[in-house]
């Protein structure tokens, strides 16, 4: 089995920067993209940014050019660096692996716990 853990969430002021970091342990088979949702109080659950497999990094409008997302393939960990951020960015964070832990199995979606992200002054 395959478990997600963020950590790195937390109250920053507008304009200030936090680091995102999602560790999986176990190991999956194959996977087919890898990311970031947020969801705020009252609102759907948003994607923020995600690395298909093979594909191109993909972020939402609302982040593009402050948001960057990254992997470390040794570490088995997803990183989410997050600058100059806005009290809209305000929201809890997921982290999320499309994959199969075995040949043969349904690809399958894995989630963290999520992380609060608060930015007021």
């Amino acid at each position: 089995q395959v478990q997600l853990v963020e950590s790195g969430g937390g109250l920053v002021q507008p304009g200030g920067s936090l680091r995102l970091s999602c560790v999986a342990s176990g190991s999956f088979f194959s996977t087919s993209a890898m990311g970031w949702y947020r969801q705020a109080p009252g609102k759907e659950r948003e994607l923020v940014a995600v690395i298909p497999t093979g594909g191109r990094t993909n972020y939402a409008d609302s982040v593009k050019g402050r948001f960057t997302i990254s992997r470390d393939g040794a570490k088995n960990t997803m990183y989410l660096y997050m600058n100059s951020l806005k009290p809209e960015d305000t929201a809890v964070y997921y982290c999320f692996i499309t994959g199969r832990l075995h040949y043969g199995l349904e690809f399958d979606n894995y989630w963290g716990q999520g992380t609060q992200v608060t930015v007021s002054s």
